[in-house]
């Protein structure tokens, strides 16, 4: 039984302190967000985090990527769809990572064991055109998704090669909503699973009742749900454990929605439980969203609790 975290962690943007980071500050060359990602990842191994994300610091889940990608634009923090939506301008979270790794490999003193690793995230492409308006070129939402799942794939083409993080994960939240087209929706993890030679996750929040057998349909290798946070999701995968038999879950034992520390004994035991249903082997621990809206020490303690269980069962 491995850990790892859905994604964010709390942000601490410093200005530039050294002397070399006030020189590159004056040319416009500092990046206030490394020292962000070098404290979160090394936050995430101290708490005994074995999948360890870049901490998502630079923005939201959605214009963190439409801010690069031609056809969409931010209007006021939301993201608009303009024109025809094309390939990324740039790499999107390459940069990231390969630092993230590197912090990774440094906190190992040069060889990162078996086991750790980095996993890059990427917001689906339906969550970001249900996230988005449409302004013109599209009819349709089921048409941008798509044009967007092809875009979206040079990033995750990019990640797998030049990163080689243990697996990426596509943050799907509007999955449980009910408001999408599952059919479409599927068609876009396909494209972004083509090829890919590398494991896919996906993640979906929320409750799972109304969508779980779809879901579990989808060509990805690992599901990640929320399950501390919400009473039905247990039920739900209980009852629906036969068609995730081949794939590995990630399983939300911490709940990310209460910014204080989780209660031991209920976290153990809904561990316990996600064992029975599926075996230890088969599980992926981590919090139930992402953590940026906690305090630091809550998200630091957070962690740790669920890695202190995880390692109770190994």
């Amino acid at each position: 039984m491995k850990s790892t975290v859905v994604g964010s962690f709390p942000v601490d943007v410093k200005g530039p302190s050294s002397t070399k980071d006030k020189l590159l500050n004056t040319f416009g060359a500092y990046d206030e967000y490394k020292q962000s990602i070098k404290e979160s990842v090394i936050a995430q191994l101290d708490a005994g985090v074995d999948i360890v994300s870049d901490g998502q610091v630079r923005g939201d889940m959605v214009s963190i990527f439409t801010k690069y990608i031609p056809g969409m634009k931010l209007e006021d923090g939301n993201t608009v769809v303009v024109s025809k939506i094309r390939n990324p301008i740039q790499e999107i979270s390459v940069n990231d990572l390969k630092y993230a790794k590197k912090v990774l490999k440094d906190y190992y003193k040069g060889s990162i064991p078996e086991g750790k690793g980095v996993k890059g995230i990427i917001t689906g492409p339906t969550t970001i055109i249900h996230s988005s308006r449409i302004q013109s070129f599209y009819k349709n939402k089921e048409d941008a998704i798509i044009d967007l799942a092809h875009s979206l794939k040079f990033e995750a083409d990019a990640i797998a090669k030049k990163v080689k993080p243990v697996y990426i994960q596509i943050d799907e939240p509007f999955l449980s909503t009910g408001m999408v087209d599952m059919k479409v929706a599927k068609e876009a993890i396909d494209i972004l699973h083509e090829n890919l030679e590398i494991p896919l996750a996906m993640h979906v929040c929320g409750t799972l009742d109304g969508a779980f057998k779809d879901i579990a349909k989808f060509n990805v290798d690992i599901l990640d749900f929320e399950f501390a946070g919400n009473n039905v999701n247990l039920d739900v995968l209980e009852k629906n454990a036969d068609l995730i038999r081949n794939k590995k879950i990630g399983f939300g034992c911490v709940d990310s929605s209460v910014n204080e520390v989780d209660d031991v004994n209920d976290v153990d035991e809904l561990v316990v439980k996600a064992i029975d249903i599926v075996g230890k082997d088969n599980l992926l621990l981590d919090p139930d969203c992402g953590l940026r809206r906690a305090p630091r020490e809550v998200a630091f303690e957070k962690l740790k609790l669920m890695n202190e269980i995880k390692d109770k069962y190994s």
